[in-house]
């Protein structure tokens, strides 16, 4: 499977590298595009979740890399909650 990384900017300014073991999260984000932290956390755990599907339609076992990710970008998002509009930024893939 095709393996990604895409770079994102927090609300505070602090850069993160993801992971995704699918190239599916380019269907839910988009490299310059900015989005509320609710629907970047919403696209987020869509794209991740199916990414870890689909290691577990082929390998037998969901991706327990792409389902840290999750929990890591959820964690995270937990600081700006009181952030009045905070917005994460998708700055780039790589694959």
């Amino acid at each position: 499977m095709p393996e990604m990384l895409f770079s994102i900017r927090w609300p505070d300014g602090q850069a993160e590298q993801c992971y995704s073991p699918s190239l599916v999260i380019k269907e839910f984000l988009e490299p310059g595009c900015s989005y509320p932290l609710d629907e970047f956390l919403s696209k987020s755990r869509e794209a991740l979740n199916i990414a870890s599907q689909r290691v577990e339609a082929r390998y037998g076992m969901p991706c327990s890399r792409a389902l840290g990710q999750l929990a890591r970008l959820e964690s995270a998002g937990q600081r700006y909650l009181a952030t009045p509009d905070a917005r994460v930024t998708v700055e780039s893939f790589t694959e």
